[in-house]
């Protein structure tokens, strides 16, 4: 005699499995809209400039667009790790900007790149670079040229771009073959030793 396993776990396992397989879909989906993406990027270098986003969209930044800012006042700085136009590594400096009109509330700057993580002392004026990601604030503008004091920061890079679908896809679906395999072993541990049942003359 087959022993099933209860149906409201059976619903449950298959539902979940679904919608692992579902959401691996969806990756892969959100993989070939990045890749179409990355190709715009790609080309943005030959694109004419553009005002700088007040309010950008995260799933559809202007990466890699020339732009400008006119950074009006520097109301903070913060550091992070990175590397001058020669590929030295040091520091990158990002003021916060405070603008008006057109350009929104503030901007990003990477003013330019040092060794040391030190504030610079520049305290504003306009800002011609390239928009490029930033963790904290969606874009940034990294300068074309340095200001007073500092070196040309790196340029944005495609590699920038985080672009992971692809590996979440497949970990979707292994984690739907995982429940699946699982699942399975357990109804056949179920009926495992179960006799078959039958009348004995």
């Amino acid at each position: 005699m087959i022993k099933r396993l209860p149906v409201f776990v059976t619903i449950l396992v298959l539902a979940a499995v679904a919608i692992m397989v579902a959401l691996g879909v969806w990756q892969l989906q959100r993989a070939e809209w990045k890749n179409s993406l990355l190709s715009t990027y790609a080309a943005a270098s030959d694109m004419p400039a553009i005002a700088y986003p007040a309010v950008p969209n995260p799933d559809d930044a202007p990466y890699f667009r020339k732009s400008s800012v006119n950074c009006l006042e520097v109301v903070g700085w913060r550091s992070t790790s990175g590397r001058s136009a020669s590929g030295q590594s040091g520091w990158a400096h990002i003021a916060q900007c405070r603008t008006a009109g057109a350009e929104g509330p503030g901007a990003q700057v990477v003013a330019g790149w040092s060794e040391r993580p030190d504030d610079p002392e520049w305290t504003g004026g306009i800002v011609d670079g390239i928009i490029a990601p930033d963790s904290q604030n969606v874009i940034r503008l990294v300068a074309s040229e340095p200001v007073a004091g500092l070196q040309k920061s790196q340029p944005p890079a495609l590699e920038d771009v985080p672009n992971n679908h692809l590996s979440y896809a497949v970990q979707w679906f292994l984690f739907a073959g995982i429940a699946l395999v699982i699942f399975l072993l357990a109804a056949r541990g179920r009926n495992k030793g179960v006799a078959p049942s039958g009348n004995l003359s």
